[in-house]
């Protein structure tokens, strides 16, 4: 698909890190312009204003403008507004809030890249056993789940990508390999996690105080994360059959990324380079995932796209440790919902977010 101009782009909750991170990565993406930003909290206030880091790359006359409800018409005039400027929303919106909206603008023909829960999990019961009614269920079968290396034609086709959870993604490319070779014992997974306080949002709140949080690190959303039946959807796929894992988070005292360390029980004694011979395989096409020698780092992905992987066998009790790292803002959030833009757009799928990782 060739086009003679940007594409006119909204961000539909752009006051929380995932809507400054968009921002921010789109800012210099060749084919993208966006045209219009929102909150309801901070109405009026100038984009590069409310964030200053954003000066010189955002149009100054930017406005943070709410998008408000329906009318007793139907009608809603935010988004009708929205609707005037762009052909593209990116819905940064919290879960349970965004079904409405993402419903109202695919029905005025917009395409939608939603980063809520709400139409990530195809099993209805499902999700309303971990987050409640949803209430514009006939989409769901419309949204595709948005992994690029694994759902890239379908993401291709789509007017809703359903962008994915961060810890899912991590798991998710850490188990990959394992699970489409049935090298273990689906079972036995455990997937333990660790990530930036970014991920817990903008909005104050007193578990994740700088004094609160630095010097230690804690578990939380112990047996009952809501990312666990996401992680589990898309490792039954991967795999043919029902799986249940065992998912334990945590929130370590660093800005952004994620590290996950998935185990599993081999069925056959594999070696170290053999594992790592066969992750190579699997992913040797893909671009933004590097399979490593040394054990991954979330300060070498950081504020990037790419995954890094690594794995190991531990002989002594027959179980494999996978290891992954990415960044929770870019690739398990924004950079990931650009990457599916890009696709649903006919351009090329890395487009703006080649960029290497921040370091120190």
């Amino acid at each position: 698909m060739t086009q003679s101009a940007k594409i006119k782009i909204a961000i539909v909750g752009a006051s929380g890190y995932t809507g400054l991170e968009l921002a921010r990565l789109l800012a210099t993406h060749p084919q993208a312009d966006v045209v219009a930003v929102t909150s309801e909290q901070n109405p009026g206030v100038a984009y590069d204003r409310f964030f200053p880091g954003l000066r010189g790359f955002v149009s100054p006359h930017l406005t943070l403008s709410a998008i408000g409800q329906k009318d007793q018409q139907g009608k809603w005039p935010g988004l009708d507004s929205l609707l005037k400027k762009a052909e593209v929303f990116f819905t940064a919106l919290p879960h349970g809030t965004s079904t409405e909206c993402v419903n109202y603008l695919y029905e005025k023909g917009a395409r939608i890249i939603d980063l809520s829960a709400d139409f990530r999990l195809k099993n209805l019961e499902v999700y309303e056993a971990w987050y409640g009614q949803h209430t514009a269920a006939h989409l769901v079968p419309e949204a595709v789940y948005g992994i690029p290396e694994f759902h890239r034609a379908d993401m291709k086709k789509t007017r809703i990508i359903a962008n994915p959870g961060c810890y899912p993604t991590s798991a998710i490319f850490a188990l990959a390999p394992l699970l489409k070779h049935e090298l273990i014992d689906t079972k036995t997974i455990v997937i333990d996690s660790k990530s930036g306080t970014s991920g817990a949002g903008r909005t104050a709140k007193q578990n994740i105080l700088f004094s609160e949080i630095s010097e230690g690190i804690r578990a939380y959303g112990v047996a009952h994360h809501r990312h666990t039946p996401e992680i589990e959807q898309e490792l039954s796929s991967l795999a043919g059959h029902d799986i249940r894992v065992t998912f334990t988070p945590h929130l370590v005292p660093m800005h952004r990324g994620i590290l996950t360390v998935a185990y599993g029980q081999l069925k056959d004694l594999k070696t170290d380079a053999q594992i790592l011979e066969l992750y190579r395989a699997f992913y040797k096409n893909e671009c933004y995932v590097r399979v490593t020698d040394e054990l991954p780092d979330s300060r070498n992905v950081r504020g990037s796209y790419f995954v890094d992987l690594s794995v190991r066998i531990d002989a002594r009790t027959q179980r494999v440790i996978a290891i992954s790292t990415i960044d929770n803002l870019n690739r398990g959030a924004s950079g990931q919902a650009i990457a599916g833009f890009n696709l649903m757009m006919g351009f090329d799928e890395g487009l703006g977010l080649n960029h290497p990782p921040l370091l120190p």
